[in-house]
């Protein structure tokens, strides 16, 4: 698989859970995907996904610093990164959050993907401050 094109897969496929657009999302990815979000949520469908997010933000975006992709085996691995930014579910504004998403692909479909980022930290951080 051409690397460029790998990097387009994963990307592409973020853009449409960040819309929501699962119908586009789900043509990213193989039939039983295993993902894996921090706290170690293991989900094998995308809608999973929305639902379990529910609560935790109002939105929710990415912005994109770097992509890299590799061939590894059978696979290509491709590795996200960057910073989230949105609104808590009090209506706060968020930003500067980092994030790195690896995504491994085959056959042009989305197999694995691990999430991690430093939301929870940064919750963390604000309930410790307003406790002060």
């Amino acid at each position: 698989m051409d690397l460029d094109e790998a990097k387009e897969i994963a990307v592409g496929y973020l853009d449409a859970m960040e819309r929501r657009d699962l119908d586009a999302a789900q043509a990213f990815v193989g039939d039983a995907p295993q993902i894996t979000f921090p706290g170690g949520r293991n989900f094998t469908d995308i809608s999973q996904i929305v639902r379990n997010s529910g609560g935790r933000y109002n939105t929710i975006r990415k912005s994109i610093s770097r992509r890299d992709a590799w061939q590894d085996d059978d696979k290509t691995v491709v590795l996200v990164s960057g910073t989230l930014y949105g609104e808590w579910p009090d209506g706060t504004a968020f930003d500067g959050i980092r994030f790195v998403d690896r995504f491994e692909i085959v056959n042009r479909r989305i197999v694995r993907q691990e999430v991690w980022n430093d939301s929870g930290e940064r919750l963390l951080a604000m309930q410790r401050e307003a406790a002060e």
